[in-house]
């Protein structure tokens, strides 16, 4: 993994793995303003080529780690990303229902986005 620098593409909505300048894993989100602040993952995505060097659980610890940085929670949506918290209790906090009820309904009302 030493070869994998992970970075926020903020304007995007994808927090992103790259390796030698190529773009070989993702997670695409999108940040909730209400009823609280939340990082909510939405989609996983490893390019096969890349499959089975940790890039999506390190992607999903750097989102926590960012979020944690930041001061919100995170909301989780991706099933990637739900089991991956499930698997690391230490490391990602249980997400509130209230900000899940609000995460799927914000999906709900922004078809097309993910």
């Amino acid at each position: 993994m030493s070869d994998i620098e992970i970075r926020d593409d903020r304007a995007a909505g994808r927090l992103e793995a790259v390796a030698a300048g190529e773009v070989v894993g993702r997670i695409e989100y999108f940040v909730l303003d209400a009823p609280g602040r939340a990082v909510v993952p939405v989609h996983t995505i490893v390019e096969p080529a890349h499959e089975g060097r940790g890039i999506a659980g390190s992607l999903a610890r750097e989102l926590y780690g960012l979020a944690r940085r930041e001061g919100v929670a995170v909301a989780p949506l991706c099933p990637y990303v739900v089991k991956w918290a499930e698997r690391h209790p230490d490391e990602a906090p249980a997400a509130d229902p209230e900000l899940l009820r609000a995460a799927k309904e914000w999906l709900v009302a922004h078809p097309g986005l993910f």
